[in-house]
Parts: C-alpha cells; sequence; structure tokens
C-alpha cells in the first residue's frame, strides 16, 4: 500500500536516454497517480532539465527526476534556483546518489520514498562553480566518463564501465597536480584525483567510508601508485572507502580546495565532463531537500 503525501503537484522529469528511463516512464506516471499526485509533464521539449524547472517552479509543490547521475546533475542548477524538494526515481546505469542516500532501486519502492514525504537538506559539491552531487574527478575517471557511450552504458550497464576502464587503465599514466587547500600548498603525481560530496561514485565505489552527503565537508583523495596493476590491488579497499589507509594514497576531509595541472584537464562531474583545470571546489550546505526513506 503506497502512503500518501502532503506535497500534491510533482513535476515529472525521466531522461528517455537513461538505462531504464524510457521503458519507465508510463509506470512512472501510473504510480505517482495512483499515490495521489497531480503529475505535470513539460509541454515542451526543453534541452535540459534546469530549464523545465524554472518553467514550472512556480505551479508545482517537488520535482521528481528519473535518471541516473547525469540526469540529477543536470537538474541541479534548476533545483538550487527553484529551492524545490527532489524525489529520485533511480533509472540509471550507476545510481550512486540514490546509494548514497538509501533510496530504493526499484521503482516502486522510490515512489513510496517519495510518496512518505520525509525529506532532509543535502549538501552540494561545487567545482568552478558548477554543481555535482556525488564525486568530482580528475584523470582516470574523466578518461573513462569521455569514453564510455550511452549505447554502452544501455547496453552492458555497470559491465560496461568495467569493459572500458580495463582498456583505459591498460595505457594510463600519471600526471602532475598542484593542490591548494587549508592554508597550505602540495605537488602531487597521481592516476586520478577525486573529491567527494557524497559516498559512492562509479557504479558503487566508495570516496571514503564514513562520507555522506549532509556533513558540509569535502572528502579527497588521490590515487598515487606507481604502476596500473597496483591499483587492482587496492580495488577492494576503494569499494569499501578505506583506501586512504594505503601509503600510495593521499586522503583528506575539507572546504575548499583549488586543483591546478600544467595543461587544462576534464573535469568528471557526477559522469558528467562539466569543466576544466584549474579548479576551485567549494560546499554548499544544506543547498537541497531530498525525500528519503
Amino acid at each position: 500500500m503506497i502512503e500518501k503525501t502532503r506535497f500534491k503537484r510533482a513535476l515529472l522529469l525521466i531522461n528517455p536516454h537513461a538505462r531504464r528511463g524510457r521503458d519507465s516512464l508510463v509506470q512512472a506516471r501510473q504510480l505517482l497517480l495512483q499515490t495521489g499526485f497531480d503529475v505535470v509533464e513539460p509541454s515542451q521539449d526543453f534541452t535540459n532539465t534546469s530549464e523545465a524547472i524554472a518553467s514550472h517552479s512556480d505551479s508545482v509543490d517537488l520535482v521528481v527526476v528519473g535518471g541516473g547521475d547525469g540526469s540529477l546533475n543536470n537538474a541541479a542548477p534548476g533545483l538550487l534556483e527553484a529551492g524545490l524538494p527532489l524525489g529520485v526515481l533511480p533509472l540509471g546505469t550507476a545510481n550512486d546518489f540514490a546509494r548514497t542516500m538509501g533510496i530504493p532501486q526499484d521503482l516502486r519502492a522510490a515512489i513510496e520514498v517519495i510518496s512518505r514525504g520525509r525529506t532532509i537538506d543535502v549538501d552540494i559539491g561545487t567545482a568552478n562553480g558548477h554543481a555535482f552531487f556525488n564525486v568530482a574527478s580528475i584523470g582516470f575517471s574523466a578518461d573513462l566518463a569521455a569514453s564510455l557511450t550511452q549505447d554502452a552504458k544501455k547496453r552492458w550497464g555497470k559491465l560496461g564501465y568495467a569493459i572500458v576502464a580495463a582498456q583505459l587503465l591498460a595505457k594510463s599514466q600519471l600526471f602532475t597536480a598542484d593542490l591548494d587547500h587549508d592554508g597550505k600548498v602540495e605537488t602531487l603525481k597521481t592516476l586520478q584525483v577525486s573529491v567527494g560530496n557524497g559516498r559512492f561514485y562509479g557504479g558503487g565505489m566508495s570516496v571514503h567510508a564514513d562520507a555522506t552527503a549532509t556533513d558540509g565537508m569535502l572528502d579527497f583523495y588521490s590515487l598515487e601508485v606507481d604502476h596500473w596493476w597496483r591499483l587492482l590491488g587496492l580495488l577492494p579497499a576503494i569499494r569499501r572507502g578505506t583506501h586512504g589507509n594505503w601509503h600510495d594514497v593521499r586522503a583528506f576531509s575539507t572546504k575548499a580546495l583549488t586543483i591546478s595541472t600544467s595543461r587544462p584537464r576534464p573535469v568528471n562531474l557526477d559522469g558528467e565532463l562539466k569543466t576544466q583545470t584549474p579548479v576551485e571546489f567549494a560546499i554548499f550546505e544544506k543547498a537541497i531537500k531530498v525525500f528519503v526513506p
């Protein structure tokens, strides 16, 4: 039995390019209607979800986004401006933000979460002013995001990540980066640097075992391995979020930092390449209300 909620008018935005997006639209609409929502859907083809949110912000009570982490990332500017609560339908490949927040992968169960009306205030990270829910990364993960096509994600799911990652890893190289944080400057050679807001990324990898999207902190780590094959030994720790204990991983938490590289390198935000180095990171605390179990 799905419970009713005090929120009534829901703007439904489902990314048809998400892995389960197009096939879930009709069911999502029906379940929301059965729950007692008035479902509002864009009447025109908006180029991004933030435009749709801005257009409907005065006429709805909440926004329901169906898709993966990239879909949520694209909605973030509109959500921040409108101040509307967010309901998440995990219909993408990795769904790491939903995993961080404990939102179930099952569509009916995810709508039940929204229907109960419980929200919490979550933080949003920013990279050169671009918002991200989960993690920003430079290096290997950014190269992976550039190489992994929508077709591969829809066809192979998480296996697609593994296939492309293995191909890239074999030819990956370390790069040099300068960090400016908490009153000090450090130079490092690394395979990847990541700055996390939430806990999970990359289909279940952990930024840090204790990371949350509500602690007001950014969690940094750098994989300073001398050979790519050493990363294989690190993988179990990365999944658990305990890799910061390894001697070839640099890790710390902070409110803000700047990363510079000798040449501009792309920055991956929730699976989307949105900016490049040099990049300034900051945390926007309690920025968006999200429906949670």
